[in-house]
Order: structure tokens, then C-alpha cells, then sequence
């Protein structure tokens, strides 16, 4: 098919989410006290979505995320790869949709990020986890809150029993989770703030579970006991042992972060663009 702009990707974005906006006001708003959340299916033309995982880069083209952490690949420089898929990120990024997502989720002051810090394209293999975890509070600078994480999922045919679903831990991370389905041509945006605990269940397929993914952020925390943290992880409710590693690893981590601000190394994960 013909590669879209992202301003025309950006306007079927809006007429979807506009056309069922104030059901996700309400699934937003009876989530928010612990973790906001809301999706929708069937996000763009079917086409659409499927040309996205047609062109989705292979495995051994994106970083290797790989300790007791996660296990997963990464991508954000998007210029090396399928021009379609930087289209259709920074469509997520159009004024309008990020006033029309703000809009549902009642925050006022909200940016998307150019620089994809964090965001970008990910792939889940078989065997591939997230542990459960907390992101990193802020942006790059440490200027502003991040506040949502929006993740497009494009694999077709993804099945409950493939693993790689998101799952939110309302109660913290030692009580049972809620999974969210990694569907085809499904948009989640949930919230991040100092109790938003998420994880991705191991992928049991010989498959890759493909997302597209965005984070805003804004000049104020989503809640007011909100301070700075690097991302912390944590092991699942049965991982006693990982999580006390988990736990002396966020904290090293943090205590780095009080003496050099910014850490001692910019966060590769990001889009360096040649100008």
C-alpha cells in the first residue's frame, strides 16, 4: 500500500478515538485511582495495521534487552527502518491526538517526545519477559513527569495463550495482576506514575508479539506523593530471591542518580536524527 503521512495516519487516529472518546472517559476515570488505563481495537484500517507488521523489523536488526530485568528488543532509530513506521509514530504524536488522549485521560499540560526516549518499537520473542516494574519518572533532562505510555500492538492472530500481555498491577506487585490482551491493532495508553506496576507475561510461541510505542509527558506528576526514580524493577510474587537483587539493583541505581543527575551515561534509547 501507499505510505501515509503522518498527518493523514494522525486523522483516522482521531476520527477512532473521537467516535468512542467518552467510553474511555469513563473506563479512564473508574481506573485512575489506582492505574489508568483505557484501549481500543480496531485503532486504524486493517490494511493499515497489517502493513505495519509486514514491514516491522526483524529481531536481529533492534537491540537486545537481556538481564533478570527483561528480556526483549528494542528499537527507536527509525530512520533504518520501513519509512511506514516512523509515519505512523509520530501520528501519535500530532497536536491532535495528543489533546484528544489528554482530554480523556483530565491532564491539561501534555507533551509527546520527538526523541522517542524509552518509546520506539519493541519485539517480544518466545521466551521474551518484562518483570514487573515502575518507568523512570521523568524525561531525559529530568525536566518533565512522564505521565502515559500509549502501546500500538500490530502482531495479527495473537492469542491469550502466546503470552506477551501487558499486565497491570493495581495492588502493587506482590498481589494478582490484570492483563490487558497485546491484540492486533489495539491501542493501550495507561498511566505511569510511583504506583504504576506493569509487566509483560513470557511470550510461549515461536512468534513475535510487535508493538509501537509512544510516552507523554507533563510539567506536573500524575499524583502528588509523585517523586523522582530511576525505573525500578521487581520479580513476580513467587520470585523472593530476584526480588532482593531487583531491590538492591534500584537502589544502587538511585543512589548513582543522586550524586550525577542526569546519570552517568545518556540513555542510548533514544532517535538521533542527523540534524
Amino acid at each position: 500500500m501507499t505510505c501515509l503521512t503522518s498527518k493523514e495516519i494522525s486523522n483516522l487516529i482521531v476520527d477512532k478515538i473521537d467516535s468512542v472518546k467518552d467510553e474511555l472517559k469513563v473506563s479512564y476515570s473508574a481506573s485512575k485511582n489506582q492505574i489508568g488505563f483505557f484501549y481500543i481495537d480496531n485503532l486504524l484500517p486493517e490494511d493499515l495495521a497489517q502493513a505495519c507488521f509486514d514491514v516491522f523489523p526483524d529481531k536481529t536488526e533492534m537491540r537486545v534487552l537481556k538481564s533478570i530485568r527483561e528480556f526483549k528488543c528494542v528499537s527507536a532509530q527509525m530512520d533504518k527502518h520501513d519509512k511506514l513506521l516512523e509515519e505512523v509514530i509520530y501520528a501519535f504524536q500530532d497536536e491532535k491526538v495528543v489533546s484528544l488522549i489528554g482530554e480523556i485521560c483530565g491532564i491539561k499540560s501534555l507533551y509527546a517526545d520527538e526523541s522517542l526516549y524509552a518509546g520506539g518499537l519493541s519485539l517480544m520473542a518466545e521466551n521474551n519477559f518484562l518483570n514487573p516494574h515502575l518507568d523512570n519518572s521523568h524525561d531525559a533532562e529530568r525536566a518533565r513527569w512522564r505521565v502515559l505510555n500509549l502501546l500500538y500492538y500490530i502482531t495479527p492472530d495473537w492469542e491469550l495463550k502466546n503470552g506477551g500481555h501487558l499486565e497491570l498491577w493495581p495492588n502493587g506487585p506482590k498481589k494478582k495482576p490484570v492483563v490487558i490482551e497485546s491484540k492486533f491493532n489495539r491501542l493501550v495508553v495507561m498511566a505511569t506514575h510511583d504506583a504504576s506496576w506493569h509487566s509483560v507475561n513470557k511470550v510461549t510461541v515461536d512468534r513475535s508479539r510487535c508493538c509501537i510505542s509512544n510516552y507523554y509527558f507533563s510539567d506536573e506528576a500524575l499524583k502528588e506523593t509523585d517523586k523522582f526514580h530511576v525505573t525500578k524493577f521487581r520479580g513476580r510474587p513467587e520470585d523472593t530471591f530476584k526480588n532482593i537483587l531487583l531491590d538492591l539493583d534500584a537502589n544502587l541505581r538511585m543512589l548513582v542518580r543522586k550524586i550525577f543527575k542526569k546519570g552517568i551515561r545518556k540513555n542510548p534509547h533514544i532517535y538521533k536524527k542527523e540534524n
